[in-house]
């Protein structure tokens, strides 16, 4: 059994090749039942969730379970944490067991393996919904994530400049300052609005409950990456955003029932599931062929599938080898 810390994984992992593996993995047969979703009501503090998410490779689609994989991630998001316990507000590890025998092939670090997973697949998805000459990106949000996706969506697209937007400006200009090793413009913004209607591309990672990014701030040919507000209460989008896109996602069937950026307009009636044009595996299989044209506005709402975290676990297991 191998353990993989934190630092093994970012020492090992490459932005390129885990898009490859991702895109890989969206054509495989892997099951993923319903993942485990529970609330932690805490008495002083915002309630926490925990969250449990199996995959394994499907030896009956393949014929065998030889070299297959089984893959669970445990994961506790307290939102409070890095105010009250100067703690990550998300924390998890993740069990990847021979899918043959279940012997525990190796035990990874939760956090890390999920940011470049998330990342990944976010960049996964421009790849197909974004305009191929996007150059300007804004990252709205400074957590753990952003720097990742930044980097992420950078070894799809040739970006030559990204803004930063953050509540804090100091984070902000701490995560512009860790970018210093790109050829690229860094800039950080006190204008949300003027940055949004400027940028080609916008990734979101943040928890927010209110619509960050309006739909009328949005250029033609933009593509709109939504990557927080993982619960049905929180958004960062507001109705018109998803009105004017060509609307995507991970998984319809978790992004339709998680996530409150298609969640709550498919409550009001500003989107219908018809709407939707298609997720990751469509895109990956080539049964929707994404952006067509250049004019269009995309969208992609990202909650998270475990099928990403067993194609990220296999990686870098393999990898280490």
């Amino acid at each position: 059994m191998r353990v993989l810390s934190a630092a093994d994984v970012n020492s090992s992992m490459d932005y390129a090749s885990l898009i490859e593996a991702l895109e890989d993995a969206f054509k495989r047969e892997i099951v993923t039942p319903v993942r485990h979703h529970h609330t932690i009501e805490m008495p002083d503090q915002a309630d926490a969730t925990l969250l449990l998410m199996p995959a394994w490779s499907d030896a009956k689609a393949k014929g065998t379970s030889k070299d297959g994989y089984v893959g669970i991630k445990m994961v506790s998001v307290y939102p409070d944490n890095e105010k009250k316990a100067q703690k990550p507000s998300i924390l998890g590890t993740y069990l990847l067991l021979d899918g043959a025998t279940g012997d525990i092939r190796s035990i990874i670090d939760g956090p890390s393996l999920t940011v470049w997973r998330t990342a990944c697949a976010s960049a996964l998805a421009g790849k197909y919904l974004a305009r191929n000459n996007c150059s300007d990106m804004l990252m709205v949000g400074t957590g753990a994530l952003s720097e990742h996706l930044i980097r992420a969506h950078l070894a799809v697209h040739p970006l030559k400049r990204v803004t930063i937007w953050g509540r804090t400006r100091s984070k902000a200009e701490q995560l512009a300052t860790s970018l210093g090793d790109l050829a690229l413009e860094v800039d950080v913004a006190d204008d949300l609005e003027g940055a949004a209607r400027n940028a080609d591309l916008i990734s979101c990672a943040t928890m927010s409950s209110e619509p960050l990014i309006k739909g009328s701030w949005l250029k033609e040919g933009s593509h709109l990456d939504l990557v927080g507000a993982y619960r049905p209460d929180m958004r960062e989008s507001d109705d018109e955003a998803v009105m004017r896109a060509d609307v995507y996602c991970d998984t319809i069937a978790g992004a339709t029932k998680e996530g409150g950026d298609l969640v709550q307009p498919l409550a009001n009636g500003s989107l219908t599931l018809d709407a939707i044009k298609g997720d990751l595996f469509d895109l990956c299989c080539g049964e929707q062929k994404g952006r067509t044209d250049d004019s269009a506005i995309t969208l992609f709402k990202s909650v998270g599938t475990a099928i990403e975290d067993l194609a990220a676990a296999q990686y870098i297991y393999e990898k280490t080898q």
